[in-house]
């Protein structure tokens, strides 16, 4: 049994001289079949070059990748791959250049070359084919918020559920007029490219129309200069289109600073002379959040608050009387003014959200179903 063995053993090695006297005898084999094609699904600039593999493969350090092109002929190397890989992407093209490649096969000092590819230009695509999911979504969600912008302007009564903040509103502000007192309105301390300050501004116009309404007193201290020059346009606006321009009082909007702390003191200071009714804190907030929510629940005000800033919800929920969180910020402006184009919106995103989570929970049960499948099968 240990002869056998023996010869068995002498006869594979027999063969491994064999192969390695061939590789000796004919030298480094090149690789072969280099085909090169524009990378798709990118914006260009990128082609890809793929190769069948040198015999020699196992005993080489790599592969050196030559590019040339018809303006300039003259082979450039762009770059070098290690052994067992059989494609490279080229990333540094120019669109609409024609180039051809050749890859090299390195082993030690000696190299064996291969033909030249073919000619090949990247160019951009398109579409992303890899993305098609996202233009399916795209279009659904277009049509739904299209389809319920139409039915609100329609006069259809679309639901929207209930924020108490937001129900409170009128009631708050009715408070602060029948007591005399002034409404204060904080639109956060970040710039106007800011969602949340964005929908601080629409929320103000809507407040800003019912206290017009109300013939009650206005204070919008602001902590950016931009911020403060749009929410006086604003409220002037709103004034305006209650029919109360002549109410309008410039002073009501007016710019404090922008340094954080000193604008929540100033803030504090209102609160503490003013001893305003309501206060409204609307925006993105930071750690100025509790010291200008706890100074208003001090002086007794009925206080609204409404941020996306998730480090700051607890302490509005904690000292307000009612905070808007989240997505509640954004859906206020449609929810108190009923505008058909931002009711629409919002009713045709909530349905594109269903159609996303309905969309989850089928998928997930198909894959759930697919690997019981599967399982059962062993």
């Amino acid at each position: 049994m240990q002869i056998t063995k023996q010869k068995i053993n002498i006869k594979y090695l027999v063969v491994f001289m064999l192969l390695l006297n061939c590789c000796l005898v004919y030298g480094l084999e090149p690789p072969t079949k280099v085909v090169a094609k524009d990378a798709p699904n990118d914006a260009g600039g990128n082609i890809d070059i793929f190769w069948q593999l040198s015999v020699s493969d196992p005993t080489l350090e790599g592969y050196h990748i030559l590019r040339r092109s018809e303006p300039e002929p003259e082979p450039v190397a762009v770059g070098f791959i290690g052994r067992g890989r059989n494609s490279f992407t080229d990333e540094g093209t120019t669109d609409g250049v024609k180039y051809s490649y050749q890859v090299i096969a390195v082993q030690e000092s000696e190299e064996a070359a291969s033909e030249w590819s073919n000619l090949v230009s990247s160019k951009p695509q398109w579409f992303h084919t890899g993305r098609i999911n996202v233009i399916v979504f795209t279009f659904i969600f277009t049509f739904l918020i299209v389809f319920y912008i139409n039915r609100a302007k329609r006069g259809a009564n679309l639901f929207v559920r209930k924020i108490a903040g937001l129900l409170a509103v009128d009631e708050a502000i009715g408070r602060a007029t029948e007591m005399g007192k002034p409404i204060l309105y904080v639109p956060g301390l970040t710039g106007i490219s800011d969602v949340a300050t964005i929908a601080a501004m629409n929320i103000l116009g809507e407040v800003a129309k019912k206290v017009a309404t109300c013939d009650s007193q206005l204070i919008v201290p602001n902590t950016d200069p931009i911020v403060f020059t749009v929410a006086q346009e604003v409220v002037k606006e709103a004034y305006t289109q209650a029919g109360r321009p002549d109410a309008y009082k410039s002073d009501s909007v007016y710019f404090v600073t922008d340094s954080q702390f000193a604008y929540a003191a100033a803030v504090d200071g209102i609160m503490t002379r003013e001893r305003p009714a309501t206060n409204f804190f609307m925006g993105y907030f930071y750690a100025e959040a509790l010291i200008l929510a706890e100074t208003g629940a001090s002086t007794g005000a009925v206080q609204i608050a409404g941020t996306d800033s998730v480090m700051q919800l607890p302490f509005f929920i904690v000292a307000c009387d009612y905070t808007l969180m989240g997505e509640e910020l954004y859906a206020a402006s449609a929810y108190l003014s009923r505008e058909p184009l931002l009711l629409g919106g919002l009713i045709g995103q909530d349905w594109g959200k269903v159609v996303i989570v309905a969309v989850l929970i089928l998928t997930s049960v198909i894959g759930l179903l697919t690997n019981l499948q599967v399982l059962k099968l062993f």
